[in-house]
């Protein structure tokens, strides 16, 4: 029984240590106040609510719209936002040198700020689709998970192209020019994107479409797995990422 104290204390000591880690990471890729930022996306439904009182929108939104226009775009801004500062923060700050220096290898560091990232995210989609049910429009459960898809690619393609271009700034660039590329097609019923939307092929078959949608789900998932890999590995090339 002592024993079994023990593990169940040694647990509970290990869970607590990780969560401590993971409110770090919070700080550091979003400031010390990292409990503001999940409501900074809250502004841009805001204004689209203004847009539609004063009539610089004629009309409602619908829910097909709720996904890409009222809570994929602001949670994508973020995602880029804490994106580029999970590997670039470091190299900006010039505090990389300490971030090498974590035992069984840096990527604990960038997997805690990942997780961090991830969980504001989830908070800031929660309070805008909060807002956006109450204020805009009905949307089905599904538009949350190709909101939160499209964030989380954005977020992970931030964080590498900033780990390649060395620059917190570069980076951000490099991935607002993906996203603008991006963005004005998504409306054409773009098949292979992150902001997939099933509401942009309502005149298909509904079979085709779902199995289009699973097709697009796992996809953007090994496609997202396979980008912060990459990033991951890059990062841990400590003379490559120090170098001029």
């Amino acid at each position: 029984m002592a024993g079994g104290g023990r593990s169940v204390s040694a647990l509970v000591e290990n869970l607590r240590d990780r969560l401590q880690l993971v409110r770090l990471a919070a700080r550091t890729i979003a400031g010390r106040r990292y409990w503001i930022v999940p409501l900074l996306p809250l502004l841009w439904v805001a204004f689209q609510i203004v847009r539609l009182l004063i009539r610089w929108r004629q009309e409602d939104y619908l829910a097909g719209d709720a996904q890409t226009i009222l809570i994929g775009f602001p949670l994508t801004v973020l995602a880029v936002g804490l994106g580029v500062r999970i590997i670039a923060g470091e190299i900006d700050r010039r505090t990389l040198e300490i971030a090498y220096t974590v035992p069984r290898g840096t990527h604990r560091v960038w997997l805690a700020k990942l997780v961090a990232g991830l969980l504001l995210l989830v908070a800031a989609e929660a309070l805008l689709a909060i807002a956006t049910y109450v204020f805009a429009t009905g949307f089905p459960p599904g538009a949350l998970y190709g909101a939160l898809q499209a964030a989380v690619f954005y977020m992970v393609l931030a964080m590498a192209l900033a780990a390649l271009f060395k620059s917190e700034a570069t980076g951000a660039l490099a991935t607002v020019v993906v996203l603008s590329l991006n963005l004005p097609v998504q409306g054409a019923g773009l098949r292979v994107s992150p902001f997939w939307n099933t509401d942009n092929f309502a005149s298909f078959d509904p079979s085709d479409v779902v199995a289009w949608t699973v097709q697009n789900r796992i996809g953007f998932a090994l496609i997202t797995v396979v980008i912060a890999l990459l990033a991951f590995g890059r990062a841990e090339r400590r003379e490559k990422l120090l170098g001029g």
